[in-house]
């Protein structure tokens, strides 16, 4: 149940970022869903490999490299999947911050309920 209710408020905020954000856009919100799966799918299993391959520029960039990983795993996602697009690496960049800030607040809140129950 709690892995069904974190997909739902992924796809919440993936709505949510393409509503304000102008580069990115997202046809319904069945493909919000499908945006939440395919990109927790893709950071379970492509963003592993990308950062021990790019480990190197990585260490070197001080970490920021890893911005630039998140928004290759964006734009991987807007290949897949009809009815999400993504204008730049740029706005990929940008969603994938704002989505993993929206996503850490409504974990939060999520775990705050479990601990008043």
């Amino acid at each position: 149940m709690k892995l069904i209710l974190r997909i739902l408020l992924s796809a919440f905020a993936v709505l949510l970022l393409a509503h304000f954000l102008p580069g990115v856009t997202v046809a319904s919100y069945t493909t919000a869903i499908i945006v939440a799966i395919v990109l927790s799918l893709l950071n379970f299993i492509v963003k592993p490999i990308l950062t021990i391959l790019t480990l190197p520029v990585t260490v070197l960039t001080l970490g920021l490299f890893l911005l630039v990983i998140n928004g290759i795993i964006i734009l991987i996602a807007d290949h897949f999947i009809n009815g999400f697009t993504v204008q730049s690496i740029g706005w990929a960049i940008i969603f994938s911050l704002l989505l993993s800030v929206l996503q850490s607040i409504f974990f939060s809140l999520l775990k705050e309920d479990k601990k008043g129950k």
